[in-house]
């Protein structure tokens, strides 16, 4: 049987980190205050020139050069955004023409935080079915443009960056071993944009009810979990690593000891990348693979949850 082998990774953030210090000196905030509720530290903030697609381009390059292989033999691109350069065409063609792929599959994939997860089950499949053999799958996002930077329980959680995977179908075990994908609509109003192009003809800003977000979260996360390694025929106990949505120090703990897991086996990089939406699993997932945390062979779970509400979880061995 085919594969979805992970060849290689790669991620990109912005120039400007912007510290909470550097954030209290035009936010009604302080460090104390946002280490104490979320564990973030820091964030990168794109500046002009910089967008999703530059840095989902950027992060492609180096997954490319990890993986040894050449943008031409690329035939899928799946882009995870819910802040795409323009309003069409996708932000996935745009990355396709930076890299100089004449001709391949690109669409972009709008599931929120969980944008990656989608995108990988979608890649996955497609090269699983033989549509593709080489794919490019990137969650990027440049949340900052959305944020209302008035409203201070909200603008201190979200940052800037991008990461990529490419994935090699091969008939080989192992690669990604199982996929689980949840929506629930009955929940836009915990968290949503207040404009859109068919509505108020806008882009509008992020809106968020944290603490009834907190709550699904942990609820839906160690189900989705729970329910990714039972198909993936694997315990708790099988699992080397756990690369979850950056979203919050709080959600993080919560989840790992609903699930009975060490906190050493979850992947932390909220404290310096804040939570960058579709672009944080792969953003977190390449960090630990390149600091040598994440080894070949390993079982890793990759897990998250975000407006719609949507959620998500993969198994993989590296």
């Amino acid at each position: 049987m085919r594969h979805s082998v992970v060849a290689g990774l790669g991620s990109a953030l912005p120039k400007r980190r912007v510290t909470n210090d550097e954030l209290a000196q035009s936010v009604d905030t302080s460090d104390k205050w946002i280490v104490e509720r979320t564990g973030i530290r820091s964030r990168f903030i794109a500046s002009d020139g910089e967008t999703t697609g530059s840095l989902a381009t950027e992060a492609a390059r180096r997954a490319l050069e990890h993986a040894g292989i050449d943008a031409g033999e690329i035939d899928l691109i799946v882009l995870a955004t819910a802040t795409p350069d323009q309003t069409f065409p996708s932000t996935a063609t745009k990355v396709q023409a930076a890299l100089g792929v004449n001709d391949c599959i690109a669409f972009d994939v709008h599931a929120v935080c969980t944008g990656f997860l989608y995108a990988l089950s979608v890649a996955d499949a497609m090269l699983r079915a033989g549509s593709a053999n080489k794919a490019l799958v990137i969650g990027a996002e440049t949340f900052s443009r959305i944020l209302d930077w008035e409203d201070r329980a909200t603008c201190v959680l979200f940052g800037d960056g991008a990461g990529a995977l490419v994935l090699s179908a091969e008939e080989t075990e192992g690669g990604i071993l199982s996929t689980k994908l949840h929506a629930d609509g009955r929940h836009n109003d915990l968290l949503f944009v207040d404009g859109g192009p068919s509505t108020t003809g806008t882009v509008g800003k992020l809106r968020m009810k944290g603490r009834e977000v907190f709550r699904h979260a942990v609820v839906n996360l160690a189900e989705v979990l729970n329910e990714v390694l039972e198909s993936a025929g694997l315990t708790a106990a099988d699992v080397d690593w756990v690369v979850p949505h950056q979203a919050n120090a709080r959600i993080l703990d919560a989840t790992a000891k609903k699930l009975g897991l060490p906190s050493e086996k979850m992947v932390v990089t909220v404290d310096s990348h804040a939570n960058t939406s579709a672009a944080s699993v792969p953003l977190a997932f390449d960090t630990a693979v390149k600091d040598g945390r994440i080894k070949r062979g390993d079982v890793v779970v990759l897990e998250a949850m975000g407006g719609g509400f949507t959620w998500g979880a993969a198994a993989l061995r590296y």
